[in-house]
């Protein structure tokens, strides 16, 4: 006989069959399209990562400042040499060794393994295609459980797919440790169950910080104002739990900030505090950095929607979509209160302020918030197909029929999705041939030790001495360029201890861009040289144009290298077919970018007769 409790839940199931089949179905026709809701971080994961992994295999060096400031110091600790920029002189010390130390400790068993330096090159780059992937992952886990399963599914669509993202993943950059640190720390700061993790948030932006650079600090300033609310308006009680987390997220803070000042010290041989040096140099100096350039307020709206294009223009909308939804509809657009979902959208707009107003600008100064736009795009998308997808009759869009609905929505998506990979392609064919062109020189007795690989106009494309050979050195010659370029680190030998180059002082070292002319060697001491001659460059006494001097150099490769002074916006922007029905306007006009290397001179003999006997000279 069955107990009273397994009547009485009979009886709740049956009530609860009878009462969903009263319900009135909704015509199919008349149903919103389904989506998926539900991706598993270990999808989201393999999805990132081998975006990433294709980024670091296939994606061209964006800036100088990456291979200058740290695949060459880099270089100089796994290898005893490379370039030295003015910002690792002792006397400047706003480069921290610690962020190389780190990268060069993943690089050292490729190295003890016998993996070639190029090898080692790519190897790093997996590995922070790898972080990046983790840490964008552990964001996508938190969205999905506190704003909704759809907002991190296009949170993750928008990463994967960006133009942004494809370099700013695994730029060896310390505005992309910050990046990685700012997806850990708002993580921390969205995931309220089990009580607050303010602590651990203010340590993982801390990191950043410290490690990465000061200024994406600043993006944890909604997260703590949203708290420092929350307590005001609680008990005592609640006060002092805050002042609590926050003293533990410092003090660990200061921990990593005491290991980092412990390894400069260790390098720089006195005591340095980098991010405080940094933060001086940038916004106390009298000479700063827009003695580098200065640009428009406008220019990170335009480098972003060309990084971002529609993603971009959601991630701005995000906040007023959200008020709007919040009075209009009177109903939340996610999980998270309506004032919660302010303080997630808070960081993209402060980041964007406080660099749009400052003078110098560079695209990785936004790397940091990359993550905050793409939450941000993620939510407005959200909010647009929940409200395309309605089906009450009092909304407007209800009269459009949904098939047409559901197609827009798939035009739109597409689109977008279109547009990133034509600009990653085109940036992937146009550009790559800088890390291509030393691949002969790794030939079997393609050079000798002590060969020098010079660089003239095309030094700020150089990827670092990891894709030179070992026994070989890059040079400068001069060119058109009148700025500082980088010296080299000391090879000091015996009584000078570990890394001499890191604490001797460099000689022409300034911070003022002045050019130092002992940087330089003479062309007569080079063994091969790396040229460009594209077809809208104009050559000058200082760049001529070393491919038609066949009688001082052969050319060893020459790859297609895009012209952009003489292509149109489109192929500038976009990868375009090189087809005949292309209207030339829109085709890419290609340059060359060439290794050459140096013809022996001919041997000049000599015969003179001395004491009888006759001799030959052989002159080079």
């Amino acid at each position: 006989m069955p107990s009273p409790n397994e009547k009485r839940a009979t009886s709740e199931r049956l009530q609860t069959r009878d009462t969903a089949a009263k319900k009135p179905s909704i015509p199919r026709q008349n149903r919103p399209p389904k989506v998926p809701v539900q991706l598993s971080p270990l999808y989201a994961f393999g999805v990132l990562f081998v975006s990433h992994s294709i980024a670091a295999l296939y994606s061209p060096i964006q800036d100088c400042d990456e291979v200058f400031n740290y695949w060459e110091p880099t270089h100089y600790l796994t290898h005893g040499h490379g370039f030295q920029t003015w910002e690792y002189s002792p006397d400047y010390a706003i480069r921290s060794w610690a962020y190389a130390s780190f990268h060069a400790l993943l690089i050292l068993p490729v190295k003890l393994l016998g993996g070639s330096k190029s090898m080692q090159f790519y190897f790093l780059r997996l590995c922070l295609a790898l972080a990046c992937a983790l840490c964008e992952t552990r964001l996508f886990s938190k969205i999905s459980s506190t704003l909704n399963p759809r907002v991190a599914i296009m949170f993750v669509m928008v990463l994967a797919t960006s133009p942004g993202l494809f370099h700013a993943s695994i730029s060896y950059l310390p505005s992309s440790f910050a990046m990685y640190s700012s997806c850990l720390g708002i993580a921390a700061f969205m995931d309220w169950r089990k009580g607050l993790r303010t602590a651990q948030g203010i340590w993982m932006f801390g990191i950043g910080a410290c490690l990465g650079w000061p200024f994406a600090a600043a993006l944890s300033a909604p997260f703590l104002l949203e708290e420092a609310f929350l307590a005001s308006i609680s008990d005592f009680k609640g006060i002092l739990e805050l002042f609590w987390r926050i003293v533990d997220g410092v003090v660990r803070t200061l921990c990593t900030l005491l290991l980092q000042v412990g390894i400069d010290l260790f390098f720089y041989r006195k005591l340095a505090l980098v991010p405080l040096n940094i933060v001086l140099y940038n916004v106390f100096s009298s000479k700063g950095p827009e003695l580098y350039g200065t640009e428009p307020w406008h220019f990170y709206l335009r480098n972003l929607f060309l990084n971002f294009h529609v993603w971009l223009i959601l991630a701005l909308l995000a906040m007023p979509l959200l008020i709007v939804q919040h009075f209009l509809h009177g109903k939340g657009a996610t999980r998270a209160s309506y004032l919660r979902g302010i303080v997630f959208l808070s960081p993209f707009y402060l980041w964007l302020a406080i660099f749009t107003v400052q003078p110098h600008k560079e695209e990785r100064f936004m790397y940091p918030a990359y993550p905050a736009l793409a939450m941000n795009a993620a939510m407005s998308l959200h909010i647009i197909l929940a409200n395309l997808g309605s089906s009450d009759p009092k909304d407007l869009v209800s009269a459009i029929p949904v098939q047409l609905r559901f197609v827009g929505i798939l035009l739109a998506v597409f689109s977008a999705l279109g547009l990133s990979i034509l600009r990653t392609a085109g940036t992937m064919t146009a550009y790559d041939a800088h890390l291509s062109i030393y691949k002969p020189l790794h030939a079997h007795n393609a050079t000798r030790t002590g060969d020098t690989i010079c660089l003239g106009k095309e030094w700020y494309r150089f990827p670092s001495h990891y894709m030179l050979p070992s026994g070989t050195r890059a040079k400068f010659v001069k060119s058109e360029f009148s700025g500082l370029l980088p010296g080299e680190y000391s090879e000091a030998g015996q009584g000078f201890g570990l890394f001499p180059g890191s604490w001797l002082v460099p000689p022409g070292m300034n911070d003022e861009n002045r050019e130092d002319m002992t940087k330089y060697t003479d062309i007569k001491h080079c063994d091969f040289l790396v040229d460009s001659h594209l077809p809208s460059t104009q050559t000058t006494s200082l760049e001529p144009n070393y491919l038609e001097d066949t009688a001082a150099w052969e050319q060893v490769q020459c790859l297609p290298f895009l012209d952009a002074g003489s292509t149109g916006v489109l192929g500038r922007l976009l990868w375009t077919p090189d087809l005949p029905f292309v209207p030339s306007a829109f085709k890419r006009v290609w340059g060359e970018y060439c290794l050459l290397k140096r013809k022996k001179n001919p041997v000049v003999q000599r015969t003179r007769v001395m004491d009888g006997t006759q001799k030959i000279e052989n002159m080079l």
